[in-house]
């Protein structure tokens, strides 16, 4: 009942990824585990030979007979990590998405992020992989077998139904770090053709990790003349977000790819009609009826969509009461780690 939860950077960084990782922990010591957080080097996913060096060494100072459940933000630039650490330490491999499918990286770097993670990915004896889209991109491109695979989705935590804006303008929230796979370029591009709409739009999301995307996006609101209308918030804390959240008349998110996607079952939990794409695993998060799902990179859909979800009250309704029924069936965090201590006891 012991495990080393190895994460590169800092544990506390305002993402999907790293909240999965520090719930998880929370719940596996509530279920009697004891957690021991190892931080590895910031410079992952493209860490230099020192990093990679320190990553390993630190990985290998683990006790033996410990399993190792390493977080694949680390693991899928880790080739070498099975020699590293050798066979007296189960490893395990925690994967949101495959690291060469994050958006907008160049196709070299891709193919080498896909060799490196397709190697590391063999020294592990079980892969727990955040959604079953994921699982089965690790079992077709990657080689892992699927009885080495254990899926364990996010958890949800129960939340009040957002009452919404209150008024005559409908208001639109968005939470995604500022990347280009969370796609916020091409909710601008949408909300450019509804001026004639009332609506307003805040965005959430860490704008440091990506500092041109970030000021790109920033560029881009200003030339399409929404900056009255479209706020930048930033990462925010945890009263500030549950404030947003209840007073939204709508979540919208384009991403491009999606390895859940734990903003939009948030939305769900809060009763939130939805729009995101049909990337990745996004919808396993969002329930049939609960949301508008369109295809990633096709600006004239999401327009569409936005203009029904922005103009009709009656249908914003239809999704919200099938946001609020699908709301109780979502997993819960101790379902989560329940799974992953499952992953665990296999490994070891």
């Amino acid at each position: 009942m012991h495990v080393v939860l190895a994460v590169p950077g800092d544990p506390d960084t305002p993402t999907g990824g790293y909240g999965y990782d520090r719930r998880v922990a929370a719940e596996l010591v509530r279920a009697g585990w004891s957690v021991d957080r190892l931080r590895l080097p910031d410079a992952f996913p493209a860490p230099d030979a020192h990093a990679l060096d320190a990553a390993y060494a630190a990985l290998a100072a683990q006790p033996e007979g410990v399993p190792l459940l390493v977080d694949g933000l680390a693991l899928g630039a880790m080739p070498d990590v099975g020699a590293a650490i050798g066979t007296a330490r189960p490893l395990v491999a925690l994967v949101h998405h495959p690291l060469a499918l994050e958006t907008g990286l160049a196709a070299p770097r891709a193919a080498v992020l896909r060799d490196t993670e397709r190697r590391a990915l063999a020294a592990a004896r079980r892969v727990v992989a955040t959604s079953r889209a994921t699982a089965a991109t690790l079992a077709a491109d990657y080689g892992v077998p699927a009885s080495r695979i254990v899926v364990a989705p996010p958890g949800t935590d129960p939340a009040p139904p957002s009452r919404g804006g209150g008024g005559g303008t409908v208001v639109l929230l968005s939470v995604g770090t500022l990347v280009p796979r969370k796609g916020h370029d091409l909710l601008v591009d949408a909300l450019a053709g509804l001026r004639d709409a009332r609506w307003r739009l805040t965005i959430v999301g860490d704008d440091g990790r990506d500092p041109g995307t970030a000021g790109a996006l920033r560029a881009r609101i200003a030339e399409a003349g929404l900056a009255d209308r479209i706020e930048l918030a930033g990462a925010v804390d945890g009263t500030t977000l549950d404030a947003l959240w209840a007073g939204a008349d709508a979540f919208v998110l384009a991403s491009r790819h999606e390895g859940y996607g734990m903003a939009y079952a948030e939305a769900i939990a809060r009763g939130l009609p939805v729009l995101g794409t049909t990337a990745g695993a996004i919808p396993e998060a969002v329930p049939a009826g609960a949301g508008v799902l369109v295809p990633p990179d096709d600006v004239g859909a999401l327009r569409a969509a936005l203009r029904t979800l922005v103009d009709d009250r009656d249908a914003r309704a239809r999704l919200a009461a099938a946001a609020r029924a699908a709301a109780g069936a979502q997993p819960r965090w101790a379902d989560t780690a329940a799974r992953v201590a499952g992953a665990l006891r296999q490994a070891r």
